[in-house]
């Protein structure tokens, strides 16, 4: 079976554990996921995000926009101090 029909016949529980698994670092029994493991179960979850789920609902999305933008009176050319004390 080629790795992208696999991928396409998981179902949402399984993508939801391999995602919590890539997060957290475990499986749901509590092992340690192996790096080789994480990559693999990493490359699993965009996988199934990209032929499955609306861009959106994919791990890291950045909406177009800021939150913090709306309302903002600065200008690109402006430049903003921030004092650290």
């Amino acid at each position: 079976m080629e790795y992208n029909q696999l991928i396409a016949q998981l179902t949402p529980a399984v993508y939801l554990r391999l995602k919590t698994a890539v997060e957290t670092g475990k499986w749901p029994d509590g092992r340690v996921l192996s790096e080789d493991q994480k990559a693999s179960c990493m490359e699993a979850v965009l996988r199934y995000q990209s032929m499955k789920l609306d861009a959106k609902q994919h791990s890291g999305h950045m909406p177009d926009k800021c939150a913090s933008s709306s309302g903002s009176t600065l200008k690109k050319t402006d430049e903003q101090v921030i004092k650290i004390h």
